[in-house]
């Protein structure tokens, strides 16, 4: 079995108002990708990957006449995925669903929110004392992990979680002042909604049930330097002792000789490329016994991706983000 996560930039600016297909050499949302050369290039990695299920970062958007499964579903059949089943939990209005791609002939999937006292609904206000002032904040998630229960073919149940925490990125600022100010307001933040993930996280594994959290956490350790103000990254508190990626345990290596990264932005003051390592498929401990195999699909990384050219082409012109795949022996 074949599970993915892919972040998929500005997915939704490729359907109309009603969710129909545009391919055509208008703008995307992509810098200097037109939507015919994104939409086919998307379609490519998605025949090429051949998953079971394709957690989609930035679906296409839900609202007054949009729906992502709509056009998920549409997209599938215009590209002849399997995948031909989809799934999304509550829609926001960011213009970024979360929804699960997946081919019915191999899985059956139901959306199935949870609640506690200690991790209440991802739709619901988290209470935490962010700053240690003996007063607690509201949180709130600007796009709600998606909750799903999931049965194999042959039987196996699991639980997955499709998660993109907020961006720390310090929008708005004009000074190095207000720099400072918003990334250690927004990191609070997100290491709030990673406490609140990861409450759901031991509840579930504690409870016995296998558990794949799967996603963008825009962030891992040592990205940046208000990391150190907070002790711990939100990814590693979102694995805490229930969850591993090994990619991210890498990251807490002592003398990395090169860090994996899932994304590939274009820096235009110093006119040069950065990567960073945004993307995870964490599993619960109870899933070591099938053989887990990890891959992320960076077409400048990975040897058979660079090799291979229409794959690599297809790679960079689909997304700022790569896939990350987890195959499992499991039916």
């Amino acid at each position: 079995m074949r599970l993915v996560t892919y972040n998929i930039e500005w997915f939704s600016h490729l359907f109309d108002d009603e969710d129909r297909l545009m391919l055509d050499g208008k703008s995307s949302g992509r810098y200097g990708v037109d939507r015919y050369t994104q939409g086919m290039a998307i379609a490519q990695v998605l025949q090429r990957l051949d998953a079971d299920a394709i957690m989609v970062i930035e679906a296409p958007n839900s609202g007054h006449n949009q729906h992502a499964t709509r056009a998920l579903k549409r997209f599938a059949a215009e590209a002849g995925l399997r995948t031909s089943a989809a799934v999304t939990g509550s829609a926001n209005d960011t213009y970024q669903e979360i929804a699960l791609l997946f081919d019915p002939n191999v899985l059956s999937v139901r959306v199935d929110p949870q609640s506690s006292e200690q991790a209440p609904g991802f739709t619901d206000v988290f209470h935490i004392d962010l700053d240690v002032d003996d007063r607690m904040d509201r949180v709130k998630f600007s796009k709600p992990p998606l909750e799903l229960n999931v049965r194999t073919k042959g039987g196996t149940e699991l639980r997955m979680i499709g998660a993109h925490l907020k961006s720390k990125s310090p929008h708005g600022a004009s000074n190095q002042k207000e720099v400072a100010r918003l990334s250690i307001a927004n990191r609070r933040k997100q290491l709030a909604q990673a406490i609140w993930l990861h409450r759901r996280v031991k509840e579930q594994v504690d409870a016995g049930e296998h558990l794949i959290v799967l996603g963008d956490l825009n962030d891992g350790p040592g990205l940046d330097e208000y990391e150190r103000l907070f002790g711990k990254s939100s990814v590693e508190i979102v694995m805490g002792q229930e969850l591993r990626d090994p990619h991210a345990l890498s990251l807490l290596q002592p003398r990395q000789p090169m860090a994996p990264s899932t994304s590939r932005f274009y820096n235009p003051e110093t006119k040069r490329y950065f990567s960073a390592l945004l993307d995870y498929v964490m599993i619960s401990n109870g899933l070591d016994v099938y053989n887990p195999r990890w891959r992320i699909w960076h077409p400048f990384e990975d040897a058979e991706c660079y090799a291979d050219e229409s794959l690599r082409e297809a790679l960079l012109a689909a997304s700022d983000h790569f896939p990350v795949s987890l195959d499992l022996d499991l039916t």
